[in-house]
């Protein structure tokens, strides 16, 4: 590869790196013809992106890149592929699921909208992170609660009673 071409291929990184908040970065080797192209069919699946990339040209992708990518060059030894997603919990999910066939792909370590997980060890908590999606679901669930049961109190029985309490005071203060 020129230098021309590694220069290229480290500024397509780093646009990529600019372009979304959901980075897994894994060990795949050791994968066989066959897991790797299951792998890369449960990828296309679950709408999430990999490549293969060579160590050094990420990490330079990663210093020329705006975000703070410190705490990953650790993780940048050995095979790594990288895996992009919308969803920042489907690269763990899909990993995690793959799993259960073998133990590879492993996990070296994973950047989430300025979070950095570094380690194997840290797949369980990603799988459980809840997208952004799911978190704005359950504040409205949580908002909308409240005022239902004062809409239903007002509706039902309790309305004649709450009716009552501020009829009293206003006769009260009168």
């Amino acid at each position: 590869m020129t230098r021309e071409e590694k220069n290229q291929h480290i500024e397509d990184l780093m646009q990529v790196l600019e372009a979304t908040n959901t980075i897994y970065i894994a060990d795949t080797s050791g994968l066989n013809a066959e897991q790797t192209s299951d792998l890369r069919r449960a990828c296309f699946k679950a709408d999430v992106k990999m490549t293969v990339v060579k160590n050094a040209l990420l990490k330079k992708a990663m210093e020329r890149s705006s975000k703070n990518f410190d705490e990953l060059y650790e993780a940048l030894k050995g095979n790594s592929s990288i895996m992009i997603s919308e969803v920042s919990n489907a690269p763990a999910k899909l990993i995690k699921d793959f799993r259960k066939k073998g133990t590879k792909p492993l996990l070296k370590g994973a950047y989430i909208e300025e979070a950095i997980f570094v380690g194997d060890n840290q797949l369980d908590a990603l799988v459980n992170l809840k997208s952004k999606n799911e978190l704005i679901g359950d504040i409205i669930l949580l908002l909308e609660s409240p005022m239902k049961n004062v809409i239903s109190a007002l509706q039902g029985g309790g309305g004649q009673t709450i009716a009552g309490l501020l009829k009293t005071l206003e006769e009260r203060n009168a």
